[in-house]
């Protein structure tokens, strides 16, 4: 059956989600602020901002059987965080729910952030968020507005993603710097293609007749300490570690992520850890071969 699914925010993940949707057979909508980067992806354009939402009439936003809102803020600070997520997220609903036909459910991306953990403690969708960030906290009050909103909706927390483009770690590696190994300090880890697949699996696990949870943690299979991911893509880069790196104390959580909710569904992971994940980056990066030269 064909779908209609609009994508809000349509950005990287978006993009790659529609060129998913598309090969399936289904109609692609992606609304953002430029339009230009939709040019030749087949999915349908629809140019807006969301803060033009405010007090818009239903035809604001096109009817369509699934909504994914992947915003991302404009910068990390409080005021772009509160426009991005819980404000934006709003607005949409209350558009979407004005509908003749609404959506049969809406995907908020979401993040792990929300999980403050600092001792490695194991989280996963019934562990309590707990973010002292304002970060955190603005993205657990969309959810929430989600959760209790009378539309169907779904959370998707995801973790660190990377991929194509996404390869700072990368980059930080290859000039000598690795994580210490004290503290010990976990990661957790997405590819930005499991992203879409988690997306796109649920829309089908739903459409043949299942029922969503309220929340999934989006984390691939095997957390790992931020050390040891360094040193293995040293190894792979042949670099000598020459420089002890520290994390950001804002970003110095430490926890593990358990993906059996998503798993259960019957989703693969394309890239079960970073390891088969990276080694793609890496050999589309054309890493190994500047390093090689």
């Amino acid at each position: 059956m064909k779908l209609t699914v609009l994508i809000i925010g349509c950005g990287d993940i978006g993009i790659n989600l529609g060129r998913e949707l598309l090969e399936e057979g289904h109609q692609v909508i992606g609304l953002r602020r430029n339009v230009e980067a939709l040019e030749g992806t087949g999915i349908k354009p629809l140019k807006l901002d969301l803060n033009d939402l405010e007090d818009a009439e239903p035809s604001s936003l096109p009817q369509a059987d699934y909504v994914v809102y992947t915003v991302s803020a404009d910068r990390f600070e409080e005021s772009a965080y509160q426009s991005a997520y819980p404000e934006g997220l709003k607005r949409v609903l209350r558009i979407m729910e004005q509908h003749k036909t609404p959506p049969r459910r809406v995907f908020f991306v979401s993040s792990t952030s929300v999980h403050g953990q600092q001792e490695g403690e194991v989280v996963n969708e019934e562990t309590p968020p707990d973010s002292t960030s304002f970060s955190g906290t603005l993205m657990c009050e969309a959810e929430q507005a989600l959760i209790n909103h009378s539309l169907p909706g779904t959370v998707i927390r995801f973790s660190g993603i990377y991929g194509p483009g996404r390869d700072r770690l990368i980059h930080q590696v290859a000039e000598g710097r690795v994580a210490a190994i004290t503290p010990v300090v976990y990661s957790n880890r997405i590819h930005r293609d499991d992203c879409t697949g988690i997306i796109a699996h649920l829309i089908r696990y739903q459409e043949s007749g299942e029922t969503l949870a309220d929340i999934y943690l989006g984390s691939d299979c095997e957390p790992v300490t931020m050390h040891n991911v360094m040193m293995w893509l040293a190894k792979q880069l042949n670099v000598e570690a020459s420089e002890t790196m520290q994390s950001p104390l804002r970003r110095r959580t430490s926890k593990r992520c358990d993906n059996q909710r998503i798993v259960s569904t019957g989703y693969q992971f394309r890239f079960p850890s970073y390891r088969e994940g990276y080694a793609q980056v890496l050999k589309e990066g054309g890493f190994l071969e500047v390093n090689k030269a």
